[in-house]
């Protein structure tokens, strides 16, 4: 039974820290090796916005195929422990969290890995495919495309852990907005700024250095804003609501 986070020296912080990142590690580490064997069929799925367009991907090196597998088994590894790591981060907070709290923490830890393996799943079903296809059409009829599997491997995981991340957003914001640190006027008010940073974020986060992509990036960040803003709002009026009925309460 863990002690109360009130009770807990420095040290024994330090040490469940440690225990949180051992089993983190060792769990992504035991699931990649799983994920190694099924990574011929992993690689085929993530190939297919090229080999539908009829492109060939090549290796360059002798040991490039090997650590690409190795590379995209832990990519898929990480994804399939999240929940496990969620829940040692849950473990390790949980304990220091009114009863209120832990709550509405264990449903954040929850929604927070649905949001972001949907928008792992919606960054390549929904853009990356339209991204693949859209960009080779620049190479016209007189250039050939020659495709490394570690670039365009790299490319993938690098444009689709962003929308991972950017998918948390509205669940982020309903959680600051029940809490009463942000507002819909503030959101409103701020959206010029929000634009250029979630251009500059894209353009950080995307791998090529051209405007499209970043735009495709940074479109769909845009809209997790205003559906951010939207969430706030609705939070927003029922806190108004529950307040209003109280104070009719309070005076009857």
């Amino acid at each position: 039974m863990a002690k109360k986070t009130g009770e807990m020296s420095v040290m024994e912080h330090l040490e469940e820290l440690r225990r949180v990142l051992i089993v983190s590690i060792v769990s992504t580490t035991i699931l990649a090796v799983a994920a190694y064997f099924f990574c011929d069929r992993i690689l085929a799925v993530l190939l297919e916005p090229l080999t539908e367009l009829g492109q060939k991907v090549f290796f360059t090196g002798v040991t490039e195929a090997i650590f690409v597998k190795i590379k995209l088994s832990f990519f898929i590894g990480f994804l399939a422990a999240l929940p496990v790591i969620l829940w040692q981060l849950w473990s390790f907070i949980i304990p220091a969290l009114k009863r209120n709290e832990r709550v509405y923490f264990t449903l954040f830890v929850l929604l927070s890995f649905i949001s972001f393996i949907g928008g792992v799943a919606f960054g390549f079903f929904g853009v990356y495919r339209l991204g693949i296809t859209f960009l080779l059409q620049f190479a016209g009829t007189e250039l050939a495309p020659m495709l490394t599997i570690d670039k365009y491997i790299s490319f993938t995981i690098a444009f689709l852990l962003p929308f991972g991340v950017v998918f948390e957003f509205p669940l982020i914001s309903f959680f600051l907005a029940k809490l009463e640190l942000v507002t819909y006027s503030f959101l409103a008010r701020n959206r010029r700024y929000a634009i250029l940073a979630i251009i500059v974020l894209a353009a950080v986060l995307t791998p090529t250095p051209d405007i499209i992509t970043c735009l495709i990036v940074s479109g769909p960040m845009y809209l997790l804003y205003e559906i951010s803003a939207l969430v706030v709002r609705v939070v927003e009026r029922r806190i108004a609501r529950k307040k209003q009925q109280q104070q009719l309460a309070e005076i009857v």
